[in-house]
């Protein structure tokens, strides 16, 4: 991280906070991108419930703040927000942080939240840095609407389900992607919409090594390809045109594949077309009824 901000540099209000949640965004990377009324809240704070305690106490110690802190991750969320949750009944004031970013946005965060509205808690959100919505207003493309779709499905059926589920239209879609899938999934976006799909992959933002690739999905994958090893943080940002089609073919269509050329049953020929795309076979017979429904419909 970068450290050019130095605490004796900052002066907060020793105002009390009111009791309640507070859901405190911190840096992403540069450790500039921390706000006053972050590092407020933070050091008037009876407790910060953190996804991992000891990321967040290099923050903390950074800037001098010696607020107990307690772990709160995908783990241990349900029996954790409980606690929390009665203390916050009981007048506390908790400020909630996730390793890097706004939490609750693809971190954890958003159950504590809900549970403390549903009990009468006020929730306060403190904004700040998010990797989402940095990469989008540097991307050069539409901003007026977009949709967050936080982490694809790691297996590559179900992610390339996902993909081709993305709606059409002037919309960019922003997606997350850790560096050692980045290929395979760069693989299923030239497969799902063709090689010349334009798209902006983001990495390391407000790092020293902060980047943005912009161009044809089969440019960008060979840029990487030719890196061998990928580090850091990604966004993939994208539109997609109402006229494109996707160039993989439905579970309608592998299905009656199957059934005329291994002479398999149709629910043997659905039960193949589900392993192979990773998906349940409940989930590939759902699709597999509404592709025949479409298709009666189209006559």
């Amino acid at each position: 991280m970068t450290d050019t901000l130095k605490p004796e540099t900052l002066k907060t209000s020793d105002k009390p906070i009111p009791p309640g949640l507070y859901l405190v965004a911190t840096p992403i990377g540069n450790l500039e991108d921390i706000t006053l009324r972050a590092l407020r809240v933070l050091r008037l704070a009876d407790r910060i419930a953190c996804e991992d305690t000891r990321q967040t106490q290099k923050l903390l110690n950074h800037f001098g703040i010696h607020t107990p802190t307690v772990s709160y991750h995908l783990f241990n969320e349900g029996e954790r927000a409980a606690e929390l949750v009665t203390e916050l009944k009981a007048g506390a004031r908790i400020a909630i942080v996730s390793d890097a970013g706004t939490p609750g946005i693809a971190d954890p965060g958003s159950q504590l939240a809900a549970q403390a509205i549903a009990a009468g808690v006020p929730v306060y959100p403190i904004p700040g840095a998010n990797a989402a919505i940095s990469a989008l207003i540097a991307s050069g493309l539409p901003s007026e609407s977009f949709t967050f779709h936080g982490f694809l499905p790691s297996k590559p059926g179900q992610r390339r389900s996902a993909l081709e589920a993305l709606p059409k239209g002037p919309t960019t879609h922003i997606l997350y992607e850790s560096p050692h899938r980045l290929l395979e999934t760069l693989a299923d976006l030239e497969l799902t919409f063709g090689p010349a799909q334009h798209l902006v992959v983001a990495r390391e933002l407000t790092k020293l090594h902060e980047e943005f690739l912009r161009g044809p999905v089969a440019e960008i994958a060979q840029t990487f390809a030719a890196r061998g090893v990928v580090k850091g943080e990604i966004v993939l940002l994208l539109t997609l045109a109402e006229s494109q089609v996707t160039s993989r073919r439905t579970i309608l269509q592998d299905v009656t594949a199957l059934m005329a050329s291994d002479s398999l049953s149709e629910m043997d020929a659905l039960k193949r077309v589900a392993r192979e795309r990773g998906i349940g076979k409940s989930e590939a017979y759902r699709e597999y009824q509404r592709e025949q429904s479409r298709k009666t419909k189209r006559g």
